[in-house]
């Protein structure tokens, strides 16, 4: 996060200012969700959620809400990277194929940008399990918010 975007949330109280990982923390559903970024750039994100009880659908497979909720939380991290000045970003679009379930461990998650246009930032993630097998594939569309 620039020093600018800092400085802005720091005049507005944001918690982001003061939490010791300020791109995670301006997102408070990622918080609650208990997503963790591991590295953050302009060509990769990466962040992990691990499997819990109360994170699971029937039979104690964690939820796909779970898994689109950390996509889409890496997946608006890396667009808000590769930004111009002075804009932001929301998802208009989002695309998720499940493959596997999960039943215990964690999931690791992979965003990298696909396209970095004017108006929108392509954005696919890869979620993937403890053994490395492909658990979901999101690609996401998001707007360049200017102005």
């Amino acid at each position: 996060m620039t020093s600018e975007v800092m400085a802005a949330l720091r005049v507005l109280g944001h918690p982001a200012a003061m939490d010791d990982d300020p791109l995670l923390s301006a997102m408070p559903f990622a918080v609650s969700s208990g997503f963790e970024l591991l590295e953050r750039g302009a060509d990769l994100v990466e962040g992990r959620v691990d499997w819990a009880p109360e994170r699971c659908t029937a039979a104690g497979i964690l939820h796909g809400a779970v898994l689109m909720g950390l996509a889409d939380t890496l997946g608006a991290v890396c667009a808000f990277l590769n930004l111009p000045p002075g804009a932001g970003t929301s998802t208009i679009e989002s695309k998720t194929n499940f493959f596997r379930a999960v039943r215990e461990g964690t999931v690791h998650g992979r965003a990298r940008p696909v396209h970095v246009g004017r108006t929108t930032i392509g954005v696919q993630t890869e979620l993937r399990d403890d053994q490395d097998r492909l658990v979901a594939l999101t690609f996401q569309t998001q707007a360049v918010l200017t102005g």
